[in-house]
């Protein structure tokens, strides 16, 4: 069964380059030479063959950089992915593979058959596909069952990372440039595929531009494509997602319209910061005391705000304050003292003859993280939330899941990193 499997891969190599060999063309040499591993990770042998198939999976799917060294890196990584999982004991039913490869097709809006049907058209084979798709099964499990427990996401990270959000401007205007491929009835497939192999190709807006002047059938193709900076208010409403997900120097993935393949390269963004983003809100206690030194004694001995009314226990309750308030509505004198405090920092303020005033900033809050609006909920069954501000901030049980994911899969890459150091991997 194998040999067969082999012999109609090699037909299907041969067929994509437009050679069909006849009886005894291909000698069992060079089958030989075209199955030879390669490299061996944990004596699994990687070949040359599979190698060659990654590396034009690796182009059909749009991979940057793609050489046989990273198709080689890519399949002894999932070597290791693989190993692990089964040391662990982790195996996969057809049923999980199955799902698992209709999942992966349904991206591209086609049926398991259809997208193995694509990829036979590229010079791939079926069990590269579901090879990859095995292997990625299996170590997603891993990953759930060993490392996604030993990751925790603190109310600080979150915090960080919603002034980190606040802090970055809202984009309210782009830089574009357009390629638009003509696909007339029946012409789509074409257009779609020269697409396709632009946006592999373009590393560069010169690349782009020297792309548009060659196919784009808009008068903006003699300027390379190039779109004056327009509000992205102007746009239609369904291209601005696409667009605030993509980075300056990315092209956009294939864009059909009817008659057309549309593709944008964004060439930078113009943005302000959110209204009030720089609004505080700040938190502080002030503590009146008879003289200096037992203030400087009270403040070497309280790390945070709480600590100070551990030693106001007895005092009238006038004495000490804590308050919340935003920062223009503290009194001048104490917010220009404040402002040089970090939290749990106090200074000593000389009110006149021997009395102080302790001074400590507890928290100091950005006012749109603190004031940040629920976002909306359906209030009846049956009935739809109301759209989203785009301009909101996301909640914090989103970006806390953002998070997450994000620590998740830097220890999946720093446990690879682990296996690929302690593995024996070795040529012959």
């Amino acid at each position: 069964m194998r040999r067969i499997f082999l012999g109609a891969a090699m037909a299907a190599i041969l067929a994509g380059t437009g050679f069909v060999p006849g009886p005894g063309t291909l000698p069992a040499l060079a089958q030989a030479d075209l199955f030879r591993p390669v490299v061996f990770v944990n004596d699994s042998a990687v070949t040359r063959y599979e190698v060659d198939q990654r590396v034009r999976f690796m182009q059909f799917l749009r991979t940057p950089d793609v050489d046989a060294a990273a198709a080689e890196k890519a399949l002894i990584d999932d070597r290791l992915r693989t190993f692990a999982a089964k040391q662990a004991g982790i195996d996969v039913s057809d049923d999980e593979i199955n799902a698992g490869l209709e999942e992966f097709a349904a991206r591209g809006n086609l049926s398991t058959d259809q997208f193995v049907q694509v990829l036979a058209q590229n010079g791939i084979d079926r069990q590269t596909f579901h090879d990859f798709i095995v292997s990625g099964i299996l170590w997603r499990e891993f990953v759930r069952q060993h490392l996604i427990g030993l990751v925790r996401v603190t109310d600080a990270e979150v915090d960080r990372e919603m002034g980190r959000i606040i802090a970055t401007p809202q984009v309210t205007s782009v830089s574009l440039s357009e390629l638009i491929i003509p696909a007339p009835a029946g012409q789509e497939a074409q257009a779609n595929a020269l697409a396709e192999r632009i946006v592999a190709q373009t590393r560069s807006e010169a690349d782009f531009a020297r792309f548009a002047q060659q196919y784009s059938a808009t008068p903006s193709a003699e300027r390379g494509g190039r779109l004056p900076t327009t509000p992205l208010a102007n746009l239609p409403p369904a291209l601005r997602p696409i667009l605030l997900q993509m980075q300056p120097g990315q092209v956009s993935q294939p864009l059909q319209v009817p008659g057309a393949v549309v593709l944008f390269y964004l060439r930078g963004t113009q943005g302000t910061l959110r209204p009030g983003a720089e609004e505080q809100i700040l938190d502080y206690v002030r503590f009146r005391l008879a003289d200096r030194q037992d203030a400087a004694r009270i403040a070497a001995l309280s790390d945070t705000c709480a600590d100070l009314f551990v030693h106001a226990r007895g005092l009238p309750p006038e004495q000490i304050q804590r308050q919340s308030l935003p920062q223009g509505q503290i009194p001048t004198g104490d917010a220009i003292r404040l402002a040089m405090l970090d939290d749990n920092e106090s200074t000593l303020i000389t009110e006149g003859g021997a009395a102080v005033t302790l001074l400590m900033l507890c928290k100091r809050t950005l006012a749109l993280l603190a004031n940040a609006p629920p976002r909306p909920v359906a209030t009846a069954p049956g009935e739809e939330p109301a759209q989203p501000d785009p301009a909101a901030l996301p909640a914090r049980e989103e970006v806390r899941n953002q998070i997450f994911n994000r620590k998740v899969g830097q220890a999946a890459e720093s446990h690879l990193a682990e296996l690929r150091a302690n593995a024996i991997i070795r040529r012959p």
